[in-house]
This record gives structure tokens, sequence and C-alpha cells, in this order.
């Protein structure tokens, strides 16, 4: 199994028709103390963080590591994603496998870019390590997130209830360049 870590990073920039998917910068401090600080993006991760305390803890160049993808459009930063190795998850079907995690601004809700950025990291993911599964956990009463779930490929593995709500895990199967080329026979 391929850490994530090991992979170059960060990758060229990657483009999909109306959006930008980067590593982070100075500049999107100002959006990820907005994303982290909103209520409405974290209903069902837990609550926001207040916000003084991302003002003052807040890296000048938040979110720079391995994996996380600013999310652009327009030249400002709507979302991040997130594909990080699940350690220590819960779940034991999760453990070890790369985690698909997404956060957009509630302004650009609704707008398909969540599901044309996740698209392209997922694509970015398949050509970095081939092969590679992935899952996704979100709860089921986030129904937007449960449709992109599926929209994206992944299948429900389980059910679980953690931090007093049911969880949904779903898995997105590897993807490989022969799944893509010959089409399944009858």
């Amino acid at each position: 199994m391929t850490e994530l870590g090991a992979v170059a990073w960060p990758p060229a920039p990657i483009k999909t028709e109306r959006l930008v998917l980067r590593e982070s910068e100075t500049r999107d401090r100002a959006a990820f103390i907005e994303l982290y600080a909103s209520p409405e993006v974290h209903t069902y991760l837990g609550g926001p963080q207040p916000r003084d305390e991302l003002e003052r803890e807040m890296p000048e160049v938040p979110g720079r590591q391995p994996g996380s993808f600013v999310v652009e459009l327009d030249g400002a930063m709507i979302g991040q994603i997130l594909l990080r190795r699940a350690t220590g998850h819960r779940r034991p079907a999760a453990a070890g496998k790369v985690d698909l995690g997404y956060l957009f601004l509630p302004r650009s809700w609704g707008s398909g870019y969540a599901a044309e950025a996740c698209v392209a990291a997922l694509d970015w993911l398949t050509g970095a390590l081939p092969g590679e599964p992935v899952v996704l956990t979100t709860q089921t009463a986030n129904v937007g997130s449960m449709r992109l779930a599926a929209k994206l490929g992944f299948t429900e593995v389980e059910r679980f209830e953690a931090w007093d709500a049911e969880q949904w895990l779903g898995l997105r199967s590897p993807v490989t360049p022969s799944d893509r080329d010959f089409p399944p026979t009858p």
C-alpha cells in the first residue's frame, strides 16, 4: 500500500471546465477562516470553530499538506478537497484507505462545484495511485453529501452511530485503466 504522502506533492494545478484545484497560498487564509467558522458548513461536522481562535491560530498559508487542494473559482477560493489516508478510523472497512473529504463555502452550494472538484481530485488520485480504493463518510442527515457520494460512485459499506448521529460509510472501488478502456463482457 502506497502512502498518499509518497506521491509527488504538490501536483501541477488541475483545471476543470470552471475550477482550478491547487495548493494553498497566503491569499487563501481569509477564505479558510470563513470556511472553518461557518455554521452552515459545519452543521454535520460537529459545529464551527470560533472565528477569533482561527484568526489567532491559522497559519499564514493554511491547508498546505499533501492531499489538500484549494478549489478556486474565478481566482477566489470557494472550498477545499482533502484526500488523506484513513488512519485511526473508527471503522475497520475504512482503515488504510484514502478518505475523500470536502468543504465548500455556502455561497458556492447548488452549482455543481463540489461534484466537479471531487471528480477532478479523484481522477488525479487514480493517475497518482492506480487501483487505490477510496472511502467517504458523511452523516445520513446530510442529504446533499449523500447525493454527491452516489453521483461520485460511492456505494454503502455500512451505517454506524458516532457523534450522536447516524453516519454513512461509502466505498468507491478502484478504477483501473482496463476498466476505462474496455466494456465489461456479458
